[in-house]
């Protein structure tokens, strides 16, 4: 069993094609899609236009959050983005409000959500201290999907890989598409294989046109600019 775990497309065409064909050469069984797809600025109705072909959303991530929200409950600059993703896509998809907060694949042996089980919101590999966070301890991983009986289960929405692994339990972040955090602008995603009852974790970095897709946010994403920073340098800011 194979399974292509991609997340937080971000509206991003140009990322997005290039991690299909990655994926379509790796052959898996299944294609799943952790959300966050389409609010970004590399073009989002042609990205929106691959997933709903090839990697429709499995989960809800929490921009869809967004989409699906009343207007009036947004602060400005979310609602003019909002208004930015709408006009792109003619609207917002009805696949998006029917999507869950969690599913399961491989019979129930891999767990998928975009942040957490209980929130697209929530980071799973953190835990908030105050106003700080730090790394979850493996134990309150455990606990945090204890209702599942899941061997394998995996995030995106912070846009970091990460791997934990606790009593035959793996935790997986696959990663993101795109705006990438970490200086290396390659878009993201993961393959699980599993063998003999054993799943085996591989993440997989794919190049693509970046100053392609920071072209096209110049020129019709709102804050294009800052947004076409992130997508060459693989960094906020």
């Amino acid at each position: 069993m194979r399974v292509a775990l991609l997340s937080d497309v971000h509206g991003n065409r140009f990322a997005l094609e290039a991690v299909l064909a990655d994926i379509r050469r790796a052959a898996p069984d299944l294609i799943c899609n952790l959300g966050d797809s389409v609010w970004g600025g590399a073009d989002p109705a042609g990205a929106w236009a691959m997933q709903q072909e090839a990697a429709p959303p499995t989960v809800r991530g929490n921009t869809e959050e967004f989409l699906l929200a009343d207007p009036a409950e947004l602060h400005a600059p979310t609602r003019d983005y909002r208004a930015f993703v709408e006009r792109e896509l003619g609207g917002v998809p009805p696949e998006l409000a029917a999507l869950p907060l969690t599913a399961t694949v491989a019979e129930g042996e891999v767990l998928l959500a975009h942040g957490s089980p209980t929130s697209a919101w929530d980071a799973l590999f953190l835990t908030a201290e105050g106003d700080r966070t730090r790394p979850a301890l493996p134990e309150e991983l455990l606990e945090r999907v204890a209702q599942w009986p899941a061997r394998v289960v995996v995030v995106g929405h912070t846009h970091r890989e990460n791997l934990v692994s606790q009593d035959r339990v793996t935790f997986v972040n696959a990663g993101s598409v795109s705006r990438q955090m970490h200086g290396d602008p390659a878009a993201r995603w993961v393959l699980l294989e599993r063998h003999a009852g054993a799943w085996n974790v591989s993440f997989r970095r794919t190049p693509y046109d970046a100053e392609a897709a920071a072209r096209w946010a110049e020129t019709h994403a709102p804050n294009g600019a800052s947004e076409a920073r992130q997508l060459r340098t693989g960094r906020m800011g």
